[in-house]
């Protein structure tokens, strides 16, 4: 097993707002999956393990750390892009700030916050590092498999673990690349094949992963099932080679005989409303992370703006930042982006209030809210790589310059949103709003 290398040194990080009262850190750093552990600590056994939605304290709380957090990544973050190393160092900046535990239950130590909080972390650290909050969403929807796909008698130790370890989850669930065998073997199952865009995978704690059993009486069902980072017989292949997202360690993995137990599942998939919500869930930190990228390409665009001297020679004006033609661009930018925040925080507090229905949540409320979330995936996209475009219109040439980095925000946001065609999430919504019709239910709707 290769030893993934690490970035180049973090900077010292700014002062964190502590957290509330009700929820500790653990003080290790790394800490080792022990899959063997058979702690029987209880839990909550109704079915969603959140409930109502997150207060402005909360909302205040995790705005502090994401920035604090997103400030110190922003210090060198095209320097750590090009080198294009596993971001390791980064990772356990957001382990320290508390940040990957989150959404974690306060019983076990965890943030014990909401949904809405987790997307505002993603967003923000966008505006500075975008490959870094892919990773934060990933992790949000991967180990959210626990609440949404983990029988409430297994929950508790996979929380324990989860947050006594500090751990992040990566993945390797690519749906439209399903070359995996998991077969049974004694009492667990073999798991052989290749994954690629296994984000987070390389550098994480744990990697998650789905894989439809061939054999035996669980033949031809789906399931869900979290590997520890070092397990025999994974491979970290390390060939993600993207123009953008260089940092979101979405490589591609190899499994070779790997021994899968019954205490690695999490659960097993089904069409049930609630336990899909994982997906729309997803498809929310996307838009999230188009947001922040326009946000952040705008408020780079701004400084170098700001920073120009006189103007276009043919202008009435003195300086560029007061050229109609600039302020017209500017204009037009922070409004559709100021539109677009104001569509996520709506279905990111949505989101919370259908997850708190549990068991209640049906098909039709559950297709609701993925519509709404398709919205947003739908104007995120356009205005993300707008603004990351477009933004050299008033900056001008001098912007180009490599050593500038403005490139970078266009780069992630190019790169990221050919995750899933945005076509289809327009016909989605169009189907919806014209017909009354909802999409079958997969990994992408």
């Amino acid at each position: 097993m290769p030893t993934a290398a690490r970035s180049p040194t973090v900077p010292a990080r700014p002062t964190i707002p502590p957290l509330p009262s009700s929820a500790r850190q653990p003080t290790s750093n790394r800490k080792e999956p022990d899959v063997t552990d058979t702690t029987t600590q209880t839990i909550d056994t109704t079915r969603s393990p959140w409930s109502g939605t997150a207060s402005r304290e909360e909302l205040a709380h995790w705005r502090g750390v994401a920035e604090s957090v997103a400030a110190t990544l922003g210090e060198d973050a095209l320097a750590r892009d090009r080198a294009n190393l596993d971001p390791t160092t980064e990772l356990d900046l957001l382990r320290d700030s508390g940040l990957v535990n989150l959404l974690d239950p306060a019983e076990f130590g965890g943030g014990g916050g909401h949904w809405e909080s987790a997307f505002l972390a993603v967003r923000i650290l966008s505006r500075t590092d975008a490959s870094i909050a892919q990773i934060l969403a990933y992790h949000y929807i991967n180990s959210g498999n626990i609440g949404f796909n983990t029988d409430a008698a297994k929950r508790a130790d996979w929380y324990r673990r989860t947050v006594e370890g500090r751990w992040i989850w990566g993945d390797s669930v690519n749906p439209t690349d399903p070359n995996l065998e998991l077969v049974p073997d004694g009492d667990g199952y073999r798991l052989n094949g290749l994954k690629r865009f296994s984000t987070g995978a390389s550098a994480g704690d744990v990697v998650l992963v789905n894989a439809i059993v061939r054999g035996g009486e669980l033949d031809g069902r789906f399931l869900f099932f979290a590997l520890d980072h070092d397990r025999d017989g994974v491979t970290y292949l390390g060939d993600w080679d993207a123009l953008g997202q260089r940092l979101s360690a979405s490589g591609s993995v190899r499994f070779t005989d790997v021994v899968v137990t019954p205490d690695d599942v999490l659960g097993i998939g089904t069409d049930e409303p609630f336990s899909t919500l994982i997906t729309p869930g997803i498809q929310l930190a996307f838009g999230n992370l188009y947001l922040g990228v326009a946000e952040g390409a705008l408020a780079q665009g701004l400084d170098l703006t700001r920073a120009r001297p006189a103007a276009w020679f043919l202008s009435t004006a003195d300086t560029y930042r007061d050229d109609p033609f600039v302020q017209r661009v500017v204009g037009e930018f922070a409004s559709k982006i100021a539109a677009v925040e104001a569509l996520a925080d709506r279905a990111g507090r949505a989101f919370d209030e259908v997850i708190a229905l549990g068991d209640d949540v049906t098909a039709e409320i559950r297709g609701e809210i993925a519509i709404e979330i398709a919205k947003l995936k739908v104007v995120s996209t356009e205005v993300g790589i707008e603004v990351a475009n477009r933004i050299f219109e008033i900056t001008g040439s001098s912007s180009a310059k490599s050593s500038t980095g403005l490139d970078l925000f266009w780069r992630n946001v190019r790169t990221h949103s050919l995750h899933d065609p945005v076509d289809y999430k327009k016909l989605e919504v169009g189907a919806y709003v014209l017909n009354g019709e909802l999409q079958p239910i997969s990994l992408y709707t």
